[in-house]
């Protein structure tokens, strides 16, 4: 008997990862739907004052684009079977690491992909994950794994 996965991709959003898990596991024939958060980024950062009105300051534009997102990140982690977290080189992604503290929060299994230099910035978030990758081939392999039982 196969099972459907529900996979949720959470963080960074400024390189192609999620699109070469996907295809890996397409091409690895693995019955997985993804969801991920919203990843077009202006759409991220202004869904709240487009839809609930325009803010003066800085902090309650962004605090009405948080509560929205919010909305989307909690139910689909919450609805996932395995969760992913990719913290990117470049950028500081606070919103992976609420991602990764709730999915381990929820009791969700949770992999950790990121670069080897920032193991130790990340030891805490790394020490409550399943498995820490660096590369979206071993996601894509450790997932052939669990969801198969078998290996390359």
């Amino acid at each position: 008997m196969s099972k459907l996965w529900n996979v949720y991709l959470a963080g960074e959003i400024h390189t192609e990862w999620r699109r070469e898990i996907e295809q890996g596991c397409e091409q690895a024939n693995l019955e997985v739907a993804f969801t991920a958060p919203v990843t077009n980024h202006p759409n991220s950062d202004d869904c709240g004052v487009a839809i609930l009105g325009q803010e003066e300051q800085a902090f309650w534009k962004d605090h009405k684009g948080a509560k929205l997102n919010a909305i989307r990140t909690r139910t689909l982690l919450e609805e996932a079977d395995l969760v992913v977290v990719k913290f990117g080189d470049k950028y500081k992604q606070w919103n992976a690491a609420f991602d990764a503290g709730y999915a381990a929060a929820l009791g969700k299994p949770l992999i950790i992909l990121h670069l080897p230099e920032h193991t130790h910035a990340l030891k805490e978030v790394d020490g409550a994950a399943n498995a820490v990758a660096e590369r979206p081939e071993q996601v894509v392999q450790i997932l052939r794994y669990v969801m198969t039982g078998t290996l390359d």
